[in-house]
């Protein structure tokens, strides 16, 4: 890489970053490669790993292209435009409207070379555009802001619209049934039920629970991996909140004893509606229910936000280019094993390649590709699915889950013939992926040859853009698992302060990952039944980072804390 880069002759913005002192020669160069390479502005990537400051990179950049600067900390939101610029081309081209004078349209970007967004938003708009430089990292904050402010399906409710929020439950077939508010006698139920699905979306939460007990019911939201209490209604109230969630749900509301699934669409507006996946549980005071908040928007984030190291990227997208093969991720419950799929099958999904998926149940519907709900009631198990799927002539299948031997030798025998197969598995690494196959009764020589990647997850609580530095000693940097040449390298390791727009110091979560392709050592060592630990250690000599690697990776960046990562990759 450094004879590479040592070739590039550097101008325009990598010139003047240069020239003014905010980077180093060689940092530039390969910044500049790399930001090609993933063919995002030079700007963007910069900020992204830290290189340089970025309100330092606006100012330099406004130098050199002659275009105003812009403090957006100092810009009122109120005064923004609303409704001339679609939200698609925001967010495609980073580019935020600012004010418009006349026929003329002010718009903040951070790369000022990105004419082409601005060419676009003038067809689309109609109006002449002019670019104002903003740094990068206030940008994409104001950006959420903007485009959260005007989702007014949510914003500003208040208990009349609460009341008349639309939803409709069950199946897809169902989904034209919508529920009313009238369905319910007792109106205050259903503004309350309401009110604490909206309250956990604006959240950003990932699940909602409701917890009846002897002397207490309260409500919990999930939220960036962490359960916080939202709410404590009267006991009293338990079961009218449970038969109001059953009716959304279009559940059996007589029905008490047993476990309910469901599903809850509601509609917030013509064009923006949540889906939540709902389980009941029979309880000794009542009925939990838990709802799972089905975001569509996360699978369709992209490889690059996921969280991924380069070098484990590459891996992954590598083995998506593969004719045939297994993919297999794995993880406890939470760990975002679903977005990791999705977003192979979204790269993956295009004209000239057929997919199918067996989930339980499908979480995200995606145009183009050919899902299936597993139903065990009627006999379509996963296995089932899989052996219809091999006679519709597929290039992928993606299977939800494999927790059986059965399942597990169909997609094993599908990775063999030519197809491509995804699927998790509930383990804590790599190398017990393996030996639970084995465990399975999967033949060891199968597991050998078909079985290309493995990839373990954990999600991490990403912290705040107002982290503080910690100042840890060595000695207990080097007993968490840090080397002395990372240490001599010069670390330093942030902890979370907490502002108003976080919690705990803590905003949004990132991905941990252990990464790990099949090589023929590898291969030989699995047919030999070698233990986990034997393969671990394989994987180590051969340069793959374990999870506890990775997070002290994510550490020594700055994008989480020493105690999220000990709490996420405990040994």
């Amino acid at each position: 890489m450094a004879q590479l880069t040592s070739n590039v002759v550097l101008t325009g913005l990598a010139r003047r970053f240069v020239d003014d002192g905010l980077l180093e020669e060689s940092v530039a160069r390969d910044a500049f490669v790399q930001a090609n390479q993933n063919k995002i502005p030079l700007i963007a990537y910069l900020v992204q790993k830290d290189l340089a400051n970025s309100r330092a990179l606006a100012y330099s950049a406004g130098m050199e292209f002659g275009v105003p600067v812009l403090d957006l900390a100092a810009y009122l939101p109120e005064s923004m435009p609303e409704g001339l610029v679609d939200d698609k081309l925001i967010r495609k081209h980073n580019a935020l409207p600012l004010f418009k004078r006349g026929n003329r349209l002010f718009i903040a970007v951070s790369d000022p070379t990105n004419v082409q967004g601005l060419d676009e938003i003038k067809f689309n708009t109609g109006l002449s555009t002019d670019a104002v430089l903003v740094d990068e990292r206030g940008l994409g904050e104001a950006i959420s802001r903007y485009l959260d402010s005007q989702d007014t399906s949510m914003e500003g409710m208040d208990d009349a619209d609460l009341e008349d929020v639309e939803t409709s439950g069950g199946d897809e077939e169902d989904e034209s049934a919508a529920i009313k508010p009238s369905d319910v006698d007792d109106a205050p139920i259903v503004k309350y039920v309401n009110k604490m699905l909206l309250d956990a979306i604006r959240q950003g939460s990932s699940d909602v629970h409701f917890e009846p007990y002897e002397k207490i019911y309260r409500v919990r939201y999930r939220t960036d991996g962490i359960l916080r209490e939202a709410s404590k209604p009267s006991v009293k109230l338990g079961s009218k909140i449970a038969a109001r969630v059953k009716i959304m749900a279009q559940l059996d509301i007589s029905e008490r004893r047993v476990p309910q699934d469901g599903r809850i669409k509601m509609k917030l507006s013509k064009t923006k509606a949540i889906d939540f996946r709902v389980n009941t549980l029979p309880t000794l005071w009542g009925e939990k229910i838990v709802l799972r908040i089905l975001d569509p928007s996360q699978a369709k984030l992209g490889i690059d936000a996921l969280g991924y190291e380069e070098d484990q990227k590459e891996l992954y997208l590598n083995a998506l280019k593969q004719p045939q093969g297994m993919i297999l991720v794995t993880g406890p419950t939470g760990s975002g094993k679903t977005v990791s799929l999705y977003t192979g099958i979204n790269i993956l999904n295009t004209h000239e390649i057929n997919i199918s998926t067996a989930e339980d149940p499908a979480e995200i519907n995606l145009e183009g590709v050919n899902q299936v709900n597993v139903n065990n009631r009627v006999g379509l198990t996963f296995a089932e699915a899989l052996r219809s799927f091999l006679r519709q002539d597929p290039d992928v299948i993606m299977v939800g889950e494999i927790r059986d031997l059965e399942t597990a030798n169909i997609a094993i025998k599908a990775a063999q013939t030519g197809h491509l197969v995804l699927s998790t598995l509930h383990t804590n690494s790599a190398a017990e992926t393996l030996t639970r196959m084995i465990n399975m009764g999967v033949p060891a020589f199968n597991i050998a040859t078909s079985v290309s990647l493995i990839i373990a997850q954990r999600l991490g609580r990403r912290l705040c853009s107002c982290k503080e530095k910690a100042d840890i000693p060595r000695d207990v940097l080097l007993k968490e698992g840090f080397t002395e040449a990372q240490l001599d390298a010069g670390v330093t390791i942030y902890r979370p302060k907490g502002c108003e727009k976080c919690v705990g110091g803590y905003k949004g979560r990132v991905g941990i990952y252990e990464v790990v392709k099949i090589t023929p050592q590898m291969s030989s060592m699995i047919m030999e039944e070698a233990s986990s630990i034997e393969i671990a250690q394989q994987a180590k000599s051969e340069g793959f980072r374990n999870l506890r690697e990775s997070a002290l990776r994510k550490v020594m960046e700055g994008v989480t804390s020493l105690e999220e990562a000990n709490r996420v990759t405990k040994d």
